[in-house]
């Protein structure tokens, strides 16, 4: 009986270092993610997206090697209108320049795959993965694929007709990134030791709000890249001289405004962040009560602060006509922010049922 329960025992504690090492790998994928985001941000701030004018799945990982290779990119190049309305005479560096930072963001999303897919097909072949995690694994594997194809949707977008991509497709390209940073960190999360602290009700209600609404914050925000809304009326707490600017609504239909119209655009983004912050320290203050747990009261301390930062990088890059390292910061604010919503969640809704028995692997 006892040689029983110490096999038993041992078994359990193979499963949790095997929980332990999933848990670690999601988290190196996430800041992979993270990595690339901010590598994509700067390719969009140096109008370096449109410059592989092709989509070559597998050859694609190979850049020009040779001069004659780099002629005929640049030759592709020169085909486009992007080119020809805008970058009309530039040299062959200079092509190269954008043409590194547009291959080495596809590269980069090459690597997250593979380190992703061959430590997946280790764990499920070794049997070190709970079956609960295995359709988890597989959706995030799944939309990983989805936006490679999403990428190349996006680019597509500015190959023929414009001068850059559409706005649109910029932003589901990256809110399917942050969907992915968020899903495997909710994983992640579930993975790890959870302690039972009490929370009121309506912060249960709140934190999955508080990730949406986050979510919808960066939709606008990548609508106000896509239409480089950021480098028009750089004044601030006005806009454009005003509490409210006029020409709001000059396109028609009206709510054609709020994803096409400059102005409007990036009102929305401005008014949508107060409205953010305010929620998260409402968020704050009814987390300071004293029936609600210590861990879910410095996670809402913690949060607020992310936000209150975040908010001053975002005004001072407005005000600095959005230089590409306040950008890029800013940007980064809001994978943390999001990350940090995201574990609040996760820790409300608790982690995955603790090992007490030894499930057989499938």
């Amino acid at each position: 009986m006892p040689n029983a329960i110490e096999n038993t025992q041992s078994l359990i504690q193979r499963e949790l270092t095997n929980r332990k090492l999933v848990r670690y790998w999601l988290y190196f994928i996430c800041l992979m993610v993270a990595a690339i985001v901010i590598i994509g941000g700067a390719t969009r701030l140096t109008d370096s997206g449109l410059s592989i004018t092709e989509w070559k799945p597998l050859l694609g990982i190979f850049p020009p090697l040779s001069h004659a290779q780099w002629l005929s990119e640049f030759e592709k190049y020169r085909q486009i209108p992007e080119y020809q309305q805008i970058n009309k005479g530039m040299s062959l560096g200079e092509f190269q320049f954008i043409y590194w930072w547009e291959w080495g963001h596809r590269f980069f999303g090459r690597m997250i795959g593979f380190v992703f897919a061959i430590p997946l097909a280790y764990f499920w072949i070794s049997k070190r993965l709970e079956p609960g995690l295995k359709p988890r694994l597989l959706l995030l594997l799944a939309l990983g694929g989805l936006q490679g194809f999403v990428g190349w949707w996006m680019v597509s977008s500015g190959l023929v007709e414009r001068t850059d991509v559409s706005q649109y497709r910029l932003a589901t390209h990256l809110i399917i990134a942050f969907l992915i940073f968020a899903y495997a960190l909710w994983v992640a999360r579930g993975l790890a030791p959870h302690s039972k602290e009490p929370a009121r009700k309506i912060i249960h209600i709140m934190a999955p709000l508080m990730v949406m609404f986050i979510f919808f914050q960066i939709f606008l925000g990548a609508l106000v890249a896509g239409l480089d809304a950021g480098l028009a009326f750089n004044d601030w707490p006005l806009m454009d001289g005003a509490i409210i600017p006029d020409s709001l609504f000059v396109i028609e239909p009206a709510w054609l405004n709020f994803f096409e119209n400059i102005k409007m655009v990036q009102f929305t983004h401005r008014m949508t962040a107060y409205a953010l912050l305010a929620f998260i320290i409402f968020n704050l203050i009814i987390s300071l009560n004293p029936s609600t747990g210590a861990t879910h009261k410095r996670r809402a301390v913690i949060i607020t602060i992310i936000a209150l930062i975040q908010a001053a990088i975002g005004i001072i890059t407005l005000l600095l006509q959005v230089p590409l390292s306040w950008a890029l910061l800013h940007q980064l604010g809001a994978l943390i922010l999001l990350g940090f919503a995201v574990a609040h969640w996760r820790a409300l809704s608790g982690g995955y049922p603790p090992i007490t028995a030894i499930e057989n692997r499938q």
